[in-house]
């Protein structure tokens, strides 16, 4: 009974957080769309006609990154602020507080579902076709979904006594737009410095990710075994922060 409840709970938060998002927009969902047409429409513009570019297709190249960045804005943003902005509930249900923070993950999924969606049907359109490497695509997204939700859980927790957190996750995005390889090939990257770009789990997954639409091969398999070392590592540890600092925070919601 315990965990249907549990699943209960998760899915109304998923689906009120995703419907609350676009209430008031006149397009909705269709902004889920929109961003990262505009993204990849001004990135291409500015590295093909101002800054010459030599990659065929800059377009889809540059959004196959986009994807899993756009992921980790939204993702990241929403999971930080999941504790305080639940707290009325968090007071009347009693339930793991640990749903929250990954229910807003979880949320922000469904986003990422609709952009992978429009990816591929863009890479379709333009000659690319389904192979087998295709196969490796659900383990590599799903480890960056495993590594927002450790990281949610640590930025959350932490945001209950320091609300300034939210401001520091929020500026993350514009360093982890430099830090992902969007608009450049990891190729173009000094090796000496190729190593350390790699645990950032957003990198590699953008990385291994056009590896397998892009290039129609197999991503590396030491970039795939690092990648789920670090994702794994990051929701281990943001359980354990969780864990650390939930004790307090009925003194703080």
């Amino acid at each position: 009974m315990l965990n249907s409840n549990l699943i209960f709970l998760i899915q109304n938060l998923v689906l009120k957080d995703f419907r609350i998002r676009y209430r008031n927009m006149s397009l909705g969902v269709a902004w889920s769309v929109v961003n990262p047409l505009l993204m990849m429409g001004i990135l291409t513009f500015v590295f093909t006609r101002i800054f010459k570019n030599p990659i065929h297709h800059f377009a889809l190249f540059a959004l196959c990154a986009l994807v899993p960045f756009n992921f980790y804005s939204l993702a990241s943003n929403a999971g930080a602020t999941s504790l305080l902005d639940n707290q009325t509930l968090i007071k009347r249900v009693q339930c793991p507080r640990a749903v929250f923070p990954i229910a807003s993950v979880l949320s922000s999924s469904l986003h990422f579902l609709i952009q992978i969606a429009l990816l591929i049907l863009l890479l379709l359109i333009f000659g690319h076709k389904v192979n087998r490497y295709w196969l490796w695509l659900p383990p590599i997204w799903g480890m960056e979904l495993v590594s927002l939700c450790g990281l949610s859980l640590m930025t959350s927790a932490l945001d209950v006594y320091y609300r300034d957190i939210r401001y520091l996750v929020e500026a993350s995005g514009l360093v982890m737009f430099w830090m992902v390889p969007v608009f450049y090939s990891i190729e173009m990257v000094p090796p000496r410095y190729q190593r350390f770009l790699m645990l950032n789990p957003i990198a590699a997954v953008a990385v291994a990710g056009r590896r397998v639409l892009f290039d129609a091969a197999s991503p590396s398999a030491n970039l795939v075994l690092q990648l789920s070392e670090v994702s794994l590592a990051i929701l281990v540890m943001g359980f354990v922060v969780f864990r650390w600092l939930e004790r307090d925070f009925a003194d703080y919601l």
